[in-house]
């Protein structure tokens, strides 16, 4: 039956996309609702808690944030954004991916015409989106029911459905991008960065007064319209119609121009988005830069990726550094003589209220995740060239097993570097223009300190990789990855065992803004890094190809 429509066997192919990212979501959800009881014990804390949320405006609107569903909504804010890590990946190889690999040409060769099959592709694509935002509204009502919730399960399912929504609109934007570039990896690199920006915009009119019209750029100040799971505030049905339209129209537009080109050519962009032509020339490339070494390739393949996402990063810790000084005075007086207010900064990571670091520090515990984010997207790259059949090209040279990996390891390490020494340089750009005193060495360790957690996750892929195709190492490491940060955000607000705290790998980034890094921790992550890495090239070194 899976097999009897493009439709059903491409979503028979996001099955496991669907109950990963719906469960693991499903549970972020929850995980909120359990501590917001403790948080809200006297008429006082409740108080302090409204207040302290109005400070965290940049995150999310504080709405009711003394209900259950209020806080839920407020505490994820943008961790949700997470979900849409698998759209812009799906979205990108859909079609472009298919044309890499030349399966597209097989399914083309059979009487289905273009349109039909982009169409079932992408209606796919939405299938699995719905689902997971079903799974994702059937657990908050579950939740909602256990901790004493006042929202139903119709409010549960638009929520499910408003978070559906706008991943649709970031898988529509990738498909739409994948048409204009040679290969899946760019189209996603540029869907990642713009989410990123997305996300900044979104966060401007809660932050700078009178600069709502600049937030309306992002689809996600749609989404953040609608809060189904807090009643006294609704869903915006008019906001999430803007989402679907955009989704489809995003939908129709790359189908359109799908169905127009080539296939596995490219639509030409406008003249004056275009780089300058080269002059045609009928000598081999031999002696460019890119093609010396498997490392120097893999520079130039994830450089474009890296690019945007070195620019969201950065902007990102930059933004956060102009925020903090913003509400300098504000978070002053609210912290001062707080127990409350205190543990819960500490619980996001800011370990003690020094105000303006510890703020920061709370806010930088964000930098692995993105840095770890990224880590993933190009562990894909990795293993869709596997299974594509690129590899064999490559290990048709005299290139070895092992230098080819660990070249291409090595490049991923360089890009995570150079992620984090920029990241650095606009952190103390910001906060020198800003004039927000920070410790330098501490900054730098907050900054730095994020590269071993990016290679640890690199390494869990590429040894991953060794056994799972493309889609399952990716849905397993984007599921290793929420988990992770699941224990961390949340575990201490749960009250977790430390031995639990300790399986998370962001434990052992600690708070480097306020402390520095603790070197045995680094050193235990990039030894495990170490044994990840050296047992997945055992494995590429001894297995047959694409198996």
């Amino acid at each position: 039956m899976w097999l009897s429509s493009v439709f059903l066997k491409t979503l028979r192919d996001y099955r496991v996309a669907i109950l990963g990212w719906g469960i693991g979501m499903g549970l972020v959800v929850i995980s909120p609702m359990a501590s917001v009881s403790a948080l809200v014990t006297t008429p006082q804390a409740r108080q302090q808690l409204i207040s302290l949320a109005q400070t965290f405006a940049w995150n999310a609107d504080p709405v009711a944030v003394d209900t259950i569903g209020g806080y839920a909504t407020f505490k994820i804010g943008m961790l949700m954004f997470l979900i849409a890590i698998w759209p812009l990946l799906a979205g990108s190889r859909m079609l472009r991916g298919e044309e890499d690999r030349g399966s597209l040409d097989v399914l083309l060769s059979l009487p289905r015409p273009r349109l039909r099959v982009a169409v079932e592709k992408l209606a796919a694509m939405w299938t699995a989106l719905l689902v997971m935002g079903v799974l994702i509204g059937l657990l908050a009502f579950v939740g909602g029911k256990k901790f004493g919730g006042d929202f139903g399960v119709s409010d549960a399912l638009l929520f499910g459905l408003n978070l559906a929504l706008v991943c649709a609109v970031m898988g529509g934007l990738a498909l739409l991008i994948s048409q204009f570039t040679d290969e899946r990896g760019p189209a996603a690199g540029w869907t990642a960065g713009l989410l990123l920006i997305f996300i900044v915009l979104d966060m401007v009119h809660r932050v700078v007064p009178n600069t709502e019209g600049i937030s309306r750029l992002s689809p996600i100040y749609y989404y953040n319209l609608s809060k189904p799971l807090v009643p006294s505030y609704g869903t915006d049905a008019g906001a999430m119609v803007v989402l679907l339209v955009l989704a489809v129209a995003l939908g129709a537009a790359a189908t359109w121009l799908f169905v127009r080109r080539d296939v596995g050519g490219t639509v030409p962009l406008p003249r004056w988005l275009r780089l300058p032509e080269r002059r045609a020339s009928r000598a081999l490339p031999v002696g460019d830069w890119s093609l010396r070494t498997v490392y120097t390739r893999s520079i130039g393949m994830i450089a474009m990726p890296a690019f945007w996402w070195t620019l969201g990063i950065a902007a990102f810790a930059g933004w956060m550094v102009y925020v903090v000084q913003l509400m300098e005075s504000k978070l002053s007086s609210l912290l001062s003589g707080s127990p409350t207010m205190a543990n819960l900064i500490k619980n996001l990571g800011g370990g003690d209220v020094g105000v303006n670091a510890g703020f920061l520090s709370a806010m930088f515990f964000f930098l692995p995740l993105f840095l770890m984010a990224f880590a993933v997207t190009q562990v894909n790259r990795w293993s869709a060239d596997e299974g594509d059949g690129r590899l064999e090209l490559v290990l048709a040279t005299p290139q070895s097993r092992t230098s080819v990996l660990l070249g291409r390891f090595a490049a991923l390490a360089t890009a995570a570097v150079a992620i984090s020494v920029v990241t650095l340089l606009a952190s103390a750009v910001a906060a020198a223009a800003a004039g927000l005193r920070l410790d330098s060495g501490n900054l730098a360790a907050a900054t730095l300190g994020m590269i071993p957690l990016g290679l640890l996750i690199a390494a869990l892929g590429y040894l991953a990789s060794g056994w799972l195709r493309t889609a399952a190492d990716t849905g397993l490491l984007s599921f290793v990855l929420a988990a992770w940060f699941f224990i961390s955000f949340v575990g201490p607000e749960l009250q977790l065992p430390d031995a639990t705290l300790r399986l998370s790998a962001f434990y052992y980034y600690g708070t480097p803004l306020l402390h520095g890094l603790q070197v045995t921790s680094v050193l235990g992550v990039l030894a495990v890094a170490a044994v990840a890495l050296g047992l997945g090239t055992l494995r590429f070194v001894r297995k047959d190809i694409g198996v």
